[in-house]
């Protein structure tokens, strides 16, 4: 990449291209064509996308493994949770399912949990980014659209409208920690300036 390009920055709504500006912690920087927010630093931004994605997998462990809710039915009751949920569909034509459904809810947000904390982690603590960190960080950006933890709930929360009328819903933990778990999703990616993200990677490499 030569000198020019590596010093702009393109607008991911309209592609407007902008000179990388130096933005003060606390501060932003927006686009001029659509006022998009193109940078916005923060204090101690790594170290609590680190604390987030940390609280991210401890959630995650429950929202797979604990009781996700319980039917009952005319005296007949049922537990389940998203991993008895997975393996419903493993079966003869359906395992295709079962894997996107496992690849979608499960192995993919833990995959970028595990990305940021690989990456932000180091540099948290003032140290020289971790042995291929850039391309940790861009594969977690790749995958980032793919990891749909949210919209596993939305879809839930749909079929409980329906559902509830024909049987007795109990939500169990499981369900709380899929909730829990959206909120720090969206907490840790309102942290993250990928732009800043970036400068100190190139900056801080060996």
């Amino acid at each position: 990449m030569t000198d020019s390009l590596a010093n702009m920055i393109a607008c991911p709504k309209c592609d407007a291209l902008h000179r990388i500006p130096h933005v003060e912690k606390g501060a932003r920087a927006r686009c001029v064509r659509c006022d998009t927010v193109l940078m916005a630093p923060r204090d101690g931004a790594m170290t609590r996308i680190v604390m987030l994605s940390a609280t991210g997998l401890i959630l995650m462990i429950g929202a797979v493994f604990f009781p996700f809710l319980e039917l009952n039915v005319q005296g007949l009751g049922r537990k389940s949770s998203v991993f008895d949920a997975v393996l419903a569909f493993s079966d003869g034509l359906m395992l295709p399912l079962s894997f996107a459904v496992a690849a979608l809810i499960v192995v993919l947000p833990i995959m970028r949990f595990m990305a940021l904390i690989y990456v932000f982690a180091p540099m948290a603590l003032g140290w020289q980014p971790a042995r291929g960190a850039r391309e940790v960080f861009r594969l977690a950006e790749v995958i980032r659209p793919w990891a749909m933890a949210e919209i596993f709930i939305i879809g839930v929360a749909v079929a409980l409208v329906k559902v509830a009328g024909l049987a007795t819903v109990t939500l169990g933990p499981a369900f709380w920690a899929f909730v829990l778990l959206v909120i720090v999703t969206a907490l840790k990616d309102s942290f993250m300036c990928r732009v800043t993200v970036w400068q100190t990677l190139n900056q801080r490499r060996v």
